[in-house]
């Protein structure tokens, strides 16, 4: 990494200017529950997030549901705005992928989507318990945010003409990220290896 940026070959990230996240709202917010929670196995917390990504017909945002253990994505929606309509398809997509029915908590922001009645409906329904961070720190949710950097800066490097060709190429890099992008705080491993494994141990690398 050190050869590449003397040579200016490092993909330079793009800085953030669309705000994903409102947390002023008068939803109930719920505690943070993982603040001293040891990941062991699969699918004992998610973590989600949403991000903006652009085509050249307008900003549509990537709704993401992570497994915290194995950094596999269980579910992804994109959609042309952020209600919580669309936001909870990326949630629906992750349950239906799950392969235990182990508790489970459900971490995100504060933002007015996941405090949201479709939302938390969703969750009471499959019994997962819900968690969010303390105020607006993105720390307390770096997992998250480091999954939207991976896609963003390594796989959706290029502007797509329209929607339909982005979800393309989003569904593509998904694959290929649970698939085969190995991770260093997994030991070199890809995550869909890591999450259809008994657990190893862990990197504590984010």
């Amino acid at each position: 990494f050190d050869y590449l940026r003397s040579e200016s070959m490092l993909i330079k990230p793009k800085k953030n200017y669309t705000k994903t996240t409102n947390s002023k709202h008068w939803l109930r917010k719920y505690p943070n529950l993982i603040k001293e929670t040891k990941i062991v196995r699969p699918e004992q917390y998610f973590v989600s997030d949403i991000t903006y990504v652009k085509s050249r017909e307008r900003t549509h945002y990537l709704s993401l549901v992570t497994d915290a253990f194995s950094r596999k994505i269980m579910g992804y929606h994109l959609s042309n705005d952020m209600s919580a309509e669309n936001v909870v398809k990326a949630l629906t997509m992750a349950i239906k992928n799950r392969v235990t029915s182990e508790p489970m908590i459900h971490h995100s922001d504060r933002g007015l989507q996941y405090c949201s009645a479709i939302y938390q409906n969703k969750l009471a329904e499959k019994g997962i318990k819900s968690s969010m961070t303390d105020g607006y720190d993105c720390y307390q949710n770096a997992l998250a945010e480091r999954i939207n950097g991976i896609l963003k800066h390594e796989f959706l490097i290029y502007k797509c003409n329209t929607g339909k060709e982005l979800e393309k190429l989003i569904k593509q890099s998904i694959n290929i990220y649970n698939n085969l992008r190995p991770h260093l705080s997994l030991n070199m491993k890809t995550p869909n290896f890591i999450h259809n494994k008994k657990p190893l141990k862990l990197a504590s690398k984010v």
